[in-house]
């Protein structure tokens, strides 16, 4: 079976486009994967802790101002006989707090269904999106650094190769193995998702809006066609649209923009009050999300609730994402379009993520 790393080859077998410089680090409050992934995963292990503690408060209060008055007392009334009061129920207590700082890796696979596996015996898929996500100690920051899919690497006990093909080689440990050892630190948790996932949790979302700047038609399976101006996105034509590159001159750099453009409406949909008040989307987007998402052991619902709980303090603006810095584009020596790694970045992105210090160097970035 051909490689989908095939020589030369860039996303889908064909030469990278815009390769004309090096990654532009991009602004945005969150990043797609960061918010459908991490998002969804902590919606889902705190939602039973929320309803729980939504019933032992709400429902408390609603009891004892619903009781009936005693009747006023006559000269001709028995006293009718004394029931025993129900204690209150005791408040939900807050999950143990995590430990923090934590990096978790969000991984988007492009394995599809049908697909067949590789001869290793792993899903033939590789890493669409790699993002390590670093939750500061404070519990009120959220880093999202996005990693360059054909960022060449050292891949442990593969030799140097495009990032992406780690998940392909190894499955998610090597994946996680190769970030580790790019950055010198350690990767607490880890979470990914395949295409069918993602078109399942727009459409439990019943899509979103997102207002397109310049029409375009996608190159990917059904040719969405996206015309200028406000389109409802989910499913098959949510996914055409953040997948897109082939239909730009800049490739890879409007992806990214229109990716960040979905994720501030996806981010508006899921946080809004319609949405969070309604126990029948919520609970179609984590029944949908859970049949999906792939998390590590240690990321049970325990672990997940404990985190959603730690973070609900952090603001949208608390949040900042950027693309890991490089060194531009080039050609391996077996003719792969590949994106030089930028070596003093990575060390100095280590270093940060290890004193738990990424927003000074977010700050030098511009963010």
């Amino acid at each position: 079976m051909k490689s989908r790393n095939s020589p030369g080859a860039g996303d889908d077998g064909d030469p990278a486009p815009g390769a004309n410089g090096g990654a532009k680090p991009t602004r945005t409050t969150h990043n797609l994967v960061l918010a459908v992934l991490l998002g969804i995963a902590l919606v889902a292990g705190g939602f039973l802790f929320n309803l729980a503690q939504i019933w032992n408060t709400q429902t408390a209060k609603t009891e004892v101002s619903a009781a009936p008055e005693s009747p006023p007392q006559t000269a001709t009334s028995k006293p009718s006989p004394t029931k025993p009061v129900k204690p209150a129920p005791k408040p939900v207590k807050p999950p143990p707090p995590p430990t923090l700082p934590m990096n978790i890796l969000l991984i988007g696979s492009d394995h599809r269904k049908g697909d067949a596996p590789t001869p290793n015996g792993l899903p033939n898929q590789r890493s669409d999106v790699l993002i390590l996500v670093h939750l500061a100690a404070d519990g009120r920051h959220a880093y999202g650094i996005s990693l360059m899919r054909d960022l060449w690497v050292p891949i442990p006990g593969y030799g140097e190769a495009k990032i992406n093909a780690s998940l392909e080689q190894g499955g998610m440990p090597l994946a996680v193995k190769t970030v580790e050892s790019l950055f010198g630190q350690k990767i607490q948790h880890s979470v990914m998702i395949d295409f069918e996932g993602f078109r399942g949790i727009t459409e439990a979302l019943g899509g979103v809006d997102v207002n397109v700047r310049e029409a375009f038609t996608s190159t990917h399976d059904t040719h969405q066609h996206f015309p200028a101006g406000v389109n409802r996105l989910k499913g098959q034509r949510a996914l055409e649209f953040v997948r897109e590159r082939y239909a730009f001159a800049d490739g890879d750099f409007q992806r990214v923009e229109n990716q960040q453009l979905f994720l501030r409406s996806t981010l508006g949909k899921l946080l809004s009050a319609r949405t969070l008040a309604n126990p029948v989307t919520l609970y179609k987007l984590v029944s949908t999300a859970s049949k999906y998402i792939k998390v590590d052991k240690g990321l049970n619902a325990a672990t997940m609730a404990s985190l959603a709980y730690s973070l609900r303090n952090v603001q949208v603006q608390d949040a900042v994402s950027f693309t890991l810095p490089t060194a531009g584009f080039g050609t391996s020596t077996d003719g792969q379009s590949i994106i030089l790694p930028d070596y003093g970045a990575i060390a100095q992105v280590g270093a940060a993520l290890g004193k738990d210090r990424m927003g000074q160097y977010a700050a030098t970035l511009g963010k």
